[in-house]
């Protein structure tokens, strides 16, 4: 059984230099997303007036998704069979990890969600305060979409890349 899509999967470009800018690129956009909650939260302390101030509880979506991004990315992509495609190979333990990782990370993102309506758009908030919630939601998106982005960069093959099987 070949693959249970009924469209055959794109093959990725295999260029080296296209392989570091998407390892670069996902850098960037987890640095984006952890600096924009720290900066809120830095913010929130020394500049707002007001009384809501990020805690604890704003950091633990984006530490889900970052613990989800480090679960995703200790599976090394041949293990899990070029994105889990080719499931008959797969073992059960890499599907699993796989799994616990994305749902690290899609709890991050529905967290932060959460935590901005019930803690900033139900009470009402202005926007300078509403911006704590929004910093935290794009924070975890931004490293959900990092993950993704490194995945996709660490599948690609590199020119220099050698296969060695016994």
């Amino acid at each position: 059984m070949p693959y249970p899509w009924r469209f055959p999967v794109p093959k990725l470009p295999s260029s080296p230099a296209l392989r570091t800018a998407g390892i670069y690129t996902s850098g960037a956009l987890f640095s984006f997303g952890f600096f924009l909650l720290l900066d809120a939260a830095v913010y929130s302390k020394h500049v707002s007036g007001g009384d809501v101030h990020i805690t604890i509880v704003d950091w633990i979506p984006l530490i889900c998704s970052i613990l989800g991004m480090l679960t995703i990315n200790s599976v090394h992509n041949r293990v899990a069979g070029d994105f889990g495609y080719n499931s008959g190979s797969v073992p059960w333990e890499a599907k699993l990890v796989l799994f616990i990782g994305l749902a690290l990370m899609a709890g991050g993102l529905a967290g932060a969600a959460t935590v901005l309506v019930m803690k900033y758009v139900v009470p009402g908030y202005p926007w300078p305060t509403l911006g704590f919630g929004v910093a935290g939601v794009l924070g975890s998106a931004s490293v959900m979409f990092s993950s993704l982005v490194l995945w996709v960069s660490q599948t690609m093959e590199d020119a220099y890349t050698y296969n060695l099987s016994l």
